[in-house]
């Protein structure tokens, strides 16, 4: 019989298994079927096993996470995975960064909230006061003088509810989006809800600009159009975030994906007092999302780039509302076809990285993809970052105003940036064996310092 510190080892034994890599694979799709599809006596047996194997008492497999179920799967057919010599078990540092993660982020809003306005000196500690009896009286001072300097966003008279929001690529729009739109408008209040299209761009992933991508979304989806906004100034959730707080609104409900909503969550709550304020931030699930499904939650964006890169028209048509007659979704599938560039070549693994997740791995870990010191987009929430570390599939990065996030490498695309660096080596840095010399040179190689710099100040003594 197991000691409950064996039970309580079982479950913390996790902290370095990745489930995500796990139902990424192909086996691993058909356990997360397993888990999501009542099987009647199997199913109960799989539960009485993983009552056995934590320690608990559940009665349904619900009652146990997806992640609970693939690390019980992983141990309990461990010699058969171990023949295949497959292994999801994370670096130890990894690990070790990931519960390090939550300090690092405190300190990074920490040490924002206390910079100063730029251009002027840091506030000065309040001078000691003499003792009563020596004390002058001194003139009131203006209230305007006594008041500390605001911190967060600024003060806005709450004169709305709860404005409902969807944040998302649709790149392409597809009938799976018009499921999420339907969702959106369902659960918003009196109406008040908006769609925002994000503004990334690129050949692979994001073929359409987005002024095209909302005028087709206004004739896909008509009973939205109104409320389908293109603002240039929408780049990320956070943007969207501010300007409903600017606008008066007392509380935000984000619907998303199934996948996307913790990452939804996490960030949306994190930095509520911060940049704006709400008095409640819900994420709502617009349920989960099958690639490789046939129904209308099936049709991704994903299996449409696909289609349209394998020149497979007919695959592509299902994934169009028919809203769009056949010559309009023609059109779509050319201009998406013309953006992508097909004539160039292309790889699966770019356009679609859910269809090819494992050349996208093989890219990634030998470091010819996402290296440190680059610049990525999280393609979920708009934000772009510097990546600081590399993990087995993920990326840690800090945007320029010390936002750090974790995006997965499906999630991610390189982001275009501007540099500024100068070109060739001023006068004053050419001396071979100076430190200016190496300063620059450290400049000119993006990640040299840079990262492990940001990580030490932040590392826990």
């Amino acid at each position: 019989m197991l000691f409950r510190s064996q039970f309580h080892d079982r479950r913390t034994g996790r902290d370095n298994y990745d489930a995500e890599a796990f139902y990424n694979t192909d086996f691993g799709k058909t356990v997360k079927n397993a888990y999501e599809t009542d099987e009647g006596d199997a199913d109960k047996a799989r539960v009485d096993a993983m009552n056995a194997f934590y320690g608990t008492k559940n009665q349904n497999m619900k009652d146990f996470s997806q992640e609970d179920f693939a690390y019980w799967h992983s141990q309990h057919h461990k010699d058969s995975y171990e023949k295949m010599n497959v292994n999801f078990h994370r670096d130890p540092t990894d690990v070790v960064a990931d519960q390090k993660e939550a300090e690092q982020v405190k300190a990074i809003q920490d040490e924002k909230a206390n910079q100063d306005p730029i251009g002027q000196a840091p506030q000065q500690p309040p001078a000691p006061q003499p003792a009563p009896q020596q004390q002058a009286a001194a003139p009131e001072q203006p209230a305007s003088q006594q008041t500390p300097a605001q911190e967060g966003p600024p003060a806005i008279e709450k004169t709305k509810g709860t404005l409902t929001i969807a944040f998302g690529r649709f790149n392409p729009p597809t009938t799976g989006h018009e499921k999420l739109l339907d969702t959106v408008a369902s659960n918003s209040d009196e109406g008040d809800y908006i769609i925002v299209p994000s503004r990334t761009q690129d050949k692979k992933k994001n073929p359409l600009d987005a002024d095209t991508k909302v005028s087709i979304m206004r004739q896909m989806y008509p009973n939205h159009s109104e409320r389908i906004v293109n603002d240039p100034q929408n780049r990320t959730i956070f943007d969207v975030l501010k300007k409903a707080h600017m606008d008066g609104y007392t509380n935000v409900r984000i619907v998303g994906g199934g996948d996307r909503v913790a990452e939804f969550e996490k960030l949306s709550n994190n930095y509520n007092g911060k940049l704006y304020a709400f008095d409640n931030v819900e994420v709502l699930s617009a349920g989960d999302r099958d690639p490789d499904g046939d129904d209308v939650s099936g049709m991704s964006a994903s299996k449409q780039r696909k289609a349209a890169a394998e020149g497979d028209f007919a695959t592509f048509r299902k994934g169009v509302p028919s809203s769009l007659n056949n010559k309009q979704a023609r059109e779509l599938y050319n201009t998406i076809r013309s953006a992508m560039n097909i004539k160039e070549g292309w790889n699966m693994w770019e356009i679609a990285p859910r269809f090819d997740w494992k050349n996208l791995r093989e890219n990634f870990v030998n470091e010819n993809i996402y290296r440190v010191g680059h610049f990525v987009e999280n393609l979920n929430t708009g934000l772009i970052g510097k990546i600081i570390r590399r993990g087995t599939n993920y990326l840690i990065c800090v945007t320029e105003d010390k936002i750090m996030f974790k995006s997965w490498i499906k999630d991610v695309s390189e982001a275009v940036t501007n540099n500024n660096a100068p070109s060739g080596v001023p006068a004053d840095q050419r001396l071979v064996g100076t430190d200016a010399h190496r300063k620059y040179v450290e400049k000119m190689v993006p990640g040299s310092e840079w990262g492990k710099q940001f990580i030490n100040k932040y590392r826990k003594k």
